[in-house]
């Protein structure tokens, strides 16, 4: 399994944002690839009438609302554990293509972003920015397994446990 997932991370990557960009399959049960435009929108603000002007300035889960106001839930499929805020709050409340795989599960229906642009005719640009992020503020470490590294994470699991039950402690 993890052999796969390298592999199949590393084919990712060598996908190059072109202009006939396309998302690529991962073989997920239920996945279609997916182009839409959207607005890109804050989905708190969506679902409750809290809104803020910028957002929330990535700090709030980002979605995309097409024009039948379908709420599309967008996930990552570059940063494993990581949001598509960073790649979309540059985007609040704008037009965008989204490129990627549509996830229809009955229980949860999801986006995987992989590329984006600003519609009609922005360059594209690969969903990645989460780990451009995170690297540069934690003092330019690689992202790579970000998760196993990220301080706020230590502090909570040395707090609370791995999964939230005290004393239990993380494989090295």
């Amino acid at each position: 399994m993890k052999r796969t997932l390298s592999i199949l991370f590393t084919a990712v990557l060598f996908i190059g944002p072109g202009a006939s960009q396309a998302a690529e399959e991962w073989g997920i049960d239920g996945e279609k690839k997916a182009r839409f435009e959207a607005k890109v929108v804050d989905i708190l603000c969506e679902l409750t009438g809290d809104c803020p002007a910028d957002c929330g300035s990535g700090k709030r889960q980002l979605g995309l609302l097409r024009d039948d106001g379908t709420l599309v839930l967008a996930v990552k499929n570059f940063d494993i554990f990581a949001g598509a805020a960073d790649d979309l709050k540059g985007f609040c409340n704008k037009r965008i293509v989204a490129d990627g795989l549509l996830i229809n599960n009955p229980k949860m229906p999801l986006f995987a972003l992989q590329f984006k642009k600003l519609a009609p005719d922005g360059k594209w640009s690969r969903a990645n920015q989460f780990g451009k992020d995170w690297s540069k503020a934690n003092g330019g470490k690689k992202a790579g397994q970000w998760f196993k590294n990220d301080p706020r994470i230590k502090k909570v699991i040395a707090e609370k446990g791995v999964f939230g039950i005290p004393g239990l402690k993380p494989k090295e």
